[in-house]
């Protein structure tokens, strides 16, 4: 008895401990990256205006045209980009739903089969097969993750990765405009909030990641910074070249 009691606790501490990452990043991979896109596209597009030496005006009509047209523009592919996996993953659960109906023995060996090439012994192979076959919504599911790697109840939804893609990228594009929008008469404020920006995107994205918070984010921040310097240099050759 003494020996259930002590071990019972050290099982439930190390189920309690054992715990991993989101290696899928959730939602906070497509956030921070959503983000990250509109924090460099509008940066870039603004140096590269502020370098050809447009006016104050023209820089803040820029970021706030290249805010819109982003985000819209994101919103608008994922949904397509959503929809349109979905409706293929819809399409070959209905294949896979035909088949279970016509043939559902044929599905049963299959699956079988499945499990006996992951190591599991012929006869428990089948005998859990058969068992698993007997709902057609189970075994339409087991089907789908063994053979398509899909969850059917788990499907991305068009609308939330549309809104959620315009969220993220409107509000890291909105961080270029915003000192100016606050009455900044300069281009350093911006690069400055922008840069900050980048840096806290890429330590957020050490998350999902097994590098460090510093490392992700100088990476980030050098980049974004190479973007934005490369664009106010062209801004800067082609402002002459047409002035």
């Amino acid at each position: 008895m003494a020996i259930i009691e002590t071990e019972a606790p050290l099982h439930e501490a190390h189920r309690d401990n054992h715990t991993h990452r989101d290696v899928n990043g959730g939602w906070l991979r497509p956030a921070v990256f959503g983000a990250m896109d509109g924090l460099v596209s509008n940066l870039a597009l603004m140096t590269g205006v502020a370098g050809g030496a447009a006016s104050q005006q023209t820089i803040v009509l820029s970021g706030m045209a290249g805010l819109a047209a982003g985000a819209f523009s994101m919103a608008a592919g994922e949904y397509i980009s959503v929809a349109s996996q979905r409706e293929l993953v819809e399409a070959e659960l209905d294949v896979e739903r035909r088949e279970l109906r016509k043939h559902p023995k044929d599905e049963e060996a299959e699956l079988a089969a499945l499990y006996e090439a992951r190591g599991v012994e012929p006869r428990l192979a089948r005998e859990v097969a058969r068992q698993l076959s007997r709902d057609p919504e189970q075994a339409l599911e087991i089907h789908a993750r063994e053979e398509l790697g899909i969850d059917p109840g788990d499907l991305p939804s068009p609308t939330v990765a549309a809104v959620s893609s315009f969220g993220s990228f409107a509000l890291g594009a909105l961080l270029p405009v915003l000192p100016f929008l606050l009455g900044a008469a300069a281009l350093w404020p911006a690069v400055l909030l922008a840069l900050a920006g980048l840096f806290l995107c890429g330590a957020v994205v050490a998350k999902v990641t097994a590098r460090s918070w510093w490392y992700s984010g100088l990476r980030q921040l050098a980049l974004g910074g190479a973007a934005a310097g490369v664009t106010y240099a062209l801004g800067t050759l082609f402002g002459t070249a047409v002035g």
